[in-house]
């Protein structure tokens, strides 16, 4: 959201069959939700206001909203509730018990309902009271965009076609270099730029500049290096700059030749047709992390080469992470791929084969299947 208004409907829109399919069967669907980081506190702009008013757009009918998410206005708008309709509750971080998963707050959640459906797998990584705690008071089953991403991610880990290629980019590298190893045994090639690139390229010794560089996971990145062999492919030029604004301007220079005083921003031209052609006998591609400074048009065009030739290979396509869902959406082109997932850390965390709260909790056949296979 931004000054009131939603910016980004991604999420809305993949909830939209789940609870469409509950409308159908007369449920009476309670719907909560978290926005941004209030910290405990009531924050006017992070109401859930315009995010009600833009579901009500997409279902095409009136979602009804509390000024809480618990309490007595909370309790009769939900007695109130006729089968088919829909109320919302106001945002569950104005509350500090919901990121401490507090039991009594997860209690009263509960009682608003009579059976859970989660469908946040971008929170799945948490446990908190509105996505673990809930689901110890309630029956608790995966809602069908959540049935989707496990599906579509424990496919990527049990039998993906070949060539099978992760592309690895982004702001940080710890959090990518524990996705590469688990996924390493299976791949068959990863392509990296970003931050994740520059981090490798001071573990190998090579000159970086001022580059942003994750320094606490240059040990990791120097055993990853070890272990992905030739099955690593890093940039052999990329693009610097001296300024990292919208006024910036850049240089190419190869690997080997960049200047002192500058940061690398994005791959080099030569980098991006070499990645491409990589790309064009893919039989899975995994994606997470623009391979620049996407936010800035000058510095994005290595990630919009490679998100465009994704866009045309025949293959297993999918895409992960905020950052690079805000590209493609940006470019229009999230019809173009397999799957776009709508988690950031959940998606990292789940293909790396952590135990996500939100998912482990849950009951029925198909939840317990998914996660038990990674």
């Amino acid at each position: 959201m931004h000054e009131g208004t939603v910016t980004d409907d991604t999420r809305i829109h993949a909830s939209l069959p789940t609870l469409n399919y509950l409308r159908e069967q007369q449920a009476r669907c309670i719907v909560c939700s978290h926005a941004g980081r209030p910290k405990g506190e009531v924050r006017e702009e992070l109401r859930l206001d315009p995010v009600r008013d833009r579901l009500s757009e997409l279902l095409g009918v009136e979602v009804k909203k509390t000024g809480d998410c618990i309490g007595d206005e909370v309790n009769k708008a939900v007695e109130q509730l006729l089968p088919g309709e829909v109320l919302l509750l106001e945002n569950t971080r104005f509350h500090p018990e919901e990121k401490k998963n507090d039991p009594d707050f997860a209690r009263k959640l509960s009682e608003h309902g009579e059976i859970f459906v989660n469908d946040a797998f971008a929170s799945a990584h948490r446990a908190h009271a509105s996505t673990e705690g809930v689901a110890h008071y309630l029956p608790s089953y995966a809602g069908l965009l959540m049935m989707k991403e496990l599906e579509v991610l424990s496919s990527l880990l049990q039998n993906p076609d070949h060539p099978s290629i992760a592309i690895m980019g982004g702001a940080k590298a710890a959090d990518k270099i524990g996705v590469i190893s688990r996924l390493l045994p299976d791949i068959d090639m990863l392509l990296v730029g970003g931050v994740p690139a520059t981090t490798l390229m001071k573990a190998k010794g090579m000159e970086i500049g001022v580059s942003i560089v994750d320094n606490d996971a240059l040990d990791d990145a120097r055993s990853l290096i070890e272990k992905a062999g030739n099955k690593l492919v890093m940039p052999i030029d990329v693009l610097v700059t001296t300024d990292i604004s919208v006024y910036g301007e850049a240089e190419m220079h190869q690997v080997t030749d960049v200047p002192l005083s500058t940061s690398i921003i994005d791959i080099g031209a030569e980098t991006s047709a070499m990645y491409k052609k990589k790309l064009e006998k893919a039989g899975t591609v995994v994606w997470n992390g623009p391979l620049g400074i996407a936010e800035i048009e000058q510095f994005a065009q290595g990630t919009l080469k490679i998100m465009n030739k994704l866009s045309e290979i025949d293959a297993t396509v999918v895409v992960g992470g905020g950052d690079t869902v805000a590209v493609i959406q940006k470019a229009g082109k999230k019809d173009a791929f397999t799957h776009v997932s709508t988690g950031g850390d959940a998606f990292l965390e789940f293909l790396e084969g952590k135990e996500l709260p939100g998912i482990a909790v849950l009951q029925g056949e198909f939840a317990e299947a998914a996660y038990g296979q990674v």
